[in-house]
């Protein structure tokens, strides 16, 4: 237990400086591409002098970067940071987004991903070079190698005149219960609403998850393939085990690596989110992310890497612990 905490301990402090490297980055390239956010934020060519001198002095534009960066991540922490662009608060936007979009898209392609790739990677490898391992294999490939922006056009194309896709709005509950209106609609079991919103997401969620898929089955498989060739397999045949239990142990024997990958397809999950949310119009924190980027509103925009670092960071330190709870060796 001790070496746990101590390897706990040890993750945790690359946690902090990881995050504030990622809003410094985002930050300086913002800070040194050649323009006048001023003039940008006030209206363009305009734009009345005097609201530009007034921007300028607010975000400190005319001081250098650090000193810059210092002021905007204060007002971003402990002050009321407001969007130049929108004029709205920025963290309740960043919040709303992610909530109500974001998350419960992001989960539904992550719970794709497991309940999908996870079964045909252990059929793959059950079948090991049948037919059915070749279709499983091509198909992950397919998964891979195909860009999802265009399968995406092409599934819309398919199903939408069927009415089996919705592409307009975003359907909302009208009670409140955790922020997150999927698992609102779940713990309230409104089959209703669940079906709405299963109707909006099902495809942008496999789209955004479909990559995935294939990484996971190939990893599955020859993960489960390397545990099945040990001794402890021979000797648990020999000894007339039923062969359920024998490809159970194996699976968990196989879960390391699996695990990890995993927590970080979350996070490749969240990347991957505003060109998902671009094509099938969901008004999430990527979109918001990529309008933030052609606004030049860098407020909204470092925030909004900064939640999507702290999550990532957050779900690859719980799958550290996780790895060390499964295989002790790597705790030292």
């Amino acid at each position: 237990m001790a070496d746990l905490r101590r390897f706990i301990a040890r993750r945790f402090l690359t946690f902090v400086p990881t995050i504030i490297g990622v809003t410094l980055l985002v930050y300086i390239i913002a800070a040194v591409i050649p323009a006048n956010p001023a003039r940008l934020w006030a209206g363009g060519q305009k734009a009345s002098p005097e609201v530009v001198e007034r921007l300028i002095r607010e975000y400190h534009l005319n001081d250098p970067w650090y000193i810059q960066y210092y002021y905007f991540m204060k007002n971003l922490f402990f002050g009321n940071p407001v969007s130049p662009v929108t004029h709205n608060n920025v963290w309740s936007e960043i919040t709303d987004r992610f909530l109500t979009v974001t998350l419960p898209l992001t989960l539904l392609a992550f719970v794709l991903i497991v309940v999908i790739g996870v079964p045909l990677g252990v059929l793959a490898a059950i079948k090991r070079d049948t037919a059915v391992d070749m279709v499983i294999r091509g198909l992950a490939l397919v998964g891979l190698s195909t860009p999802i922006f265009w399968l995406a056009y092409l599934m819309i194309f398919v199903l939408y005149p069927h009415g089996l896709v919705t592409l307009a709005g975003m359907p909302t509950p009208s009670y409140r219960i955790t922020g997150v209106p999927l698992v609102d609609a779940l713990l309230k079991l409104d089959p209703h609403y669940l079906g709405l919103m299963l109707k909006r997401l099902w495809l942008p969620a496999f789209m955004l998850a479909y990559p995935g898929i294939g990484v996971i089955t190939r990893l599955v498989r020859n993960s489960f393939l390397d545990a099945y060739s040990r001794d402890y397999v021979d000797f648990m045949e020999a000894r007339g085990f039923p062969r359920r239990r024998v490809y159970l142990h194996v699976l968990r024997n196989s879960l390391s690596p699996i695990v990890t990958v995993l927590g970080l397809q979350f996070g490749g999950l969240l990347a991957g989110a505003p060109i998902t949310e671009t094509i099938f119009g969901l008004p999430g924190l990527g979109l918001y992310m990529l309008q933030a980027i052609e606004n030049f509103d860098y407020m909204s925009l470092t925030a909004s890497v900064l939640l999507v670092a702290f999550i990532y960071t957050s779900v690859n330190l719980v799958v550290d612990v996780l790895y060390a709870v499964i295989d002790p060796r790597v705790r030292y």
